[in-house]
């Protein structure tokens, strides 16, 4: 797996975490004020700054767009399961690599096939 420039980058900006999560720089302010967990460091001016580890927005994205919990729900499963929630979430992506991987070796496979004439 390659890493891009952003992955190895200390801080985000707001709107490249919004870009990350397709989603408006609004919608993660009002997070922040929802969920304690959101703290990212703000600059003189309030820039707010979001490292890597400050994106526990990941997890919150993943409980209330993927799996359609309501807010407080979210913040409930958070509060009385934080840890099973985090392994469990932590599964989800990890198998999501590996199905995205495996796809990418399909495609090889049929392009492979393809060039040398072969049909599937």
């Amino acid at each position: 797996m390659q890493n891009t420039e952003r992955d190895l980058k200390l801080y985000y900006s707001i709107s490249e975490v919004a870009q990350m999560f397709d989603v408006n720089e609004s919608l993660l302010r009002f997070w922040e004020k929802e969920f304690p967990q959101i703290a990212p460091k703000k600059g003189s001016r309030g820039v707010r700054q979001y490292r890597k580890e400050d994106v526990e927005i990941r997890l919150i994205y993943h409980l209330v767009k993927e799996r359609g919990m309501t807010l407080p729900g979210a913040r409930q499963k958070l509060k009385d399961n934080r840890e099973a929630t985090i392994r469990n979430f932590e599964i989800i992506n990890r198998l999501k690599q590996i199905r995205e991987e495996l796809l990418g070796m399909r495609n090889a496979l049929d392009r492979f096939s393809t060039t040398n004439g072969e049909e599937r």
